[in-house]
């Protein structure tokens, strides 16, 4: 007992010195979209970014960002009770519900399940979850039992015919939704497959991890690569990102200590990394320092790390609290955080889509924005249940 009460004092200390005011940072984030709900009257034209020229960036629903925004929307809406966030939630949500039948991407989760996940949880709106469970069809059909893997891209550089990258751990969340709800265990047992198989084939011996693995037709490696990394050895940043928090979304859904475990290992390559920075948002990859940074990259492992201490003890809790505590504090401050009006209305400044593409440099990416208001959410949770401790 007196272990866990100095877990919980400890815990406390670090969020009485966090210099994060979130009823401040959600009255900022609430003028901006203001102003991007504004300058986006077309429901068909989803904020992405910002072009070269400065011009807003926007995308149509099929893309993969799509569901970002309204997702962005509920998680207003959550933490300000103002109908006025529902209401636009709830247009920029159903702009996407075509995207259901859609079997043509591996990124329904992204598309689905933050905006339709996030305005079932907080209204139970039967609609919602009926399009949900359509869309966790649509997504079961990229898995191929043979190679145990939901595929990702149709073709990787015009000769990989089942290319699997280290994002679509994101996508598994939506699945395990909808095995709970629909009680269909297949939905469960194609998230467990493919995490297993991302586990054996997709990390290094540093417990980094590769962006593509191109797979034969009965699951054999045929390739390790890189899309928007340095290169095939090095460690894209974002992808990183994307290993943390599935993995410990894996546990979370099963209680199997060898996602813990993984979730861990990728959590001691970040966050001791000697190319991570001392303010802890990381250079878009890891062999790159001194380059561009990702705040998309941060605003993800920050989001995930809050979640990982839950389920962590001791110094390791310590340290993933400290770290994402860290990571939004930087993200906050004036460095990351765009003036009222600015940014195209995009929160943070300074992520980095695809630098080898030469796409989306050093610009407002949607989901950078959606995963530091997650994270916020969860940092202020804390708060609460430390206080109510």
């Amino acid at each position: 007992m007196k272990f866990v009460k100095t877990l919980l004092l400890l815990a406390c200390t670090h969020l009485a010195m966090s210099q994060i005011n979130v009823k401040n940072e959600f009255d900022y984030a609430a003028k901006q979209y203001e102003g991007m709900l504004v300058s986006h009257p077309d429901l068909t034209k989803f904020p992405q970014s910002t072009n070269p020229d400065g011009s807003p960036r926007d995308m149509k629903s099929d893309w993969w960002c799509s569901g970002f925004f309204g997702g962005s929307l509920w998680y207003l809406y959550e933490y300000t009770h103002d109908p006025k966030w529902k209401a636009a939630a709830e247009k920029w949500t159903m702009a996407v519900a075509k995207e259901q039948y859609n079997t043509g991407t591996h990124d329904l989760g992204f598309m689905l399940y933050c905006p339709f996940g996030n305005g079932y949880r907080l209204t139970k709106n039967e609609e919602y979850k009926n399009i949900m469970l359509t869309g966790a069809k649509s997504l079961s059909t990229r898995f191929d039992p043979k190679v145990g893997l939901i595929k990702s891209w149709n073709k990787f550089q015009g000769k990989y015919e089942y290319p699997v990258i280290i994002d679509n751990m994101m996508n598994l969340e939506f699945l395990f939704w909808a095995s709970k709800v629909s009680g269909d265990k297949s939905f469960y047992n194609i998230s467990t497959i493919h995490a297993d198989n991302t586990l054996k084939n997709h990390f290094r011996a540093d417990n980094s991890s590769y962006h593509v693995i191109c797979y034969g037709p009965n699951g054999e490696v045929q390739a390790k690569k890189t899309h928007q990394g340095a290169a095939d050895e090095s460690a894209w940043a974002r992808g990183q990102a994307w290993g943390l928090y599935g993995y410990t979304v894996m546990y979370r859904e099963t209680k199997d200590p060898k996602y813990l475990e993984h979730a861990h290992k990728i959590a001691a390559y970040i966050l001791h990394n000697p190319n991570l920075p001392a303010d802890k948002i990381p250079y878009w990859d890891y062999s790159k320092p001194g380059e561009e940074r990702d705040a998309s990259a941060g605003a993800i492992a920050s989001s995930a790390l809050f979640e990982l201490a839950k389920y962590s003890k001791g110094k390791q809790k310590e340290e993933y609290l400290s770290n994402a505590i860290k990571m939004l504090e930087t993200l906050s401050s004036p460095a990351f955080k765009a003036k009222i009006g600015d940014n195209n209305h995009f929160i943070l400044m300074h992520s980095t889509g695809h630098k080898p593409g030469n796409s989306e440099v050093d610009v407002p990416l949607v989901y950078a924005d959606y995963y530091y208001l997650e994270a916020l959410l969860r940092y202020n949770q804390l708060k609460a249940s430390g206080k109510k401790k």
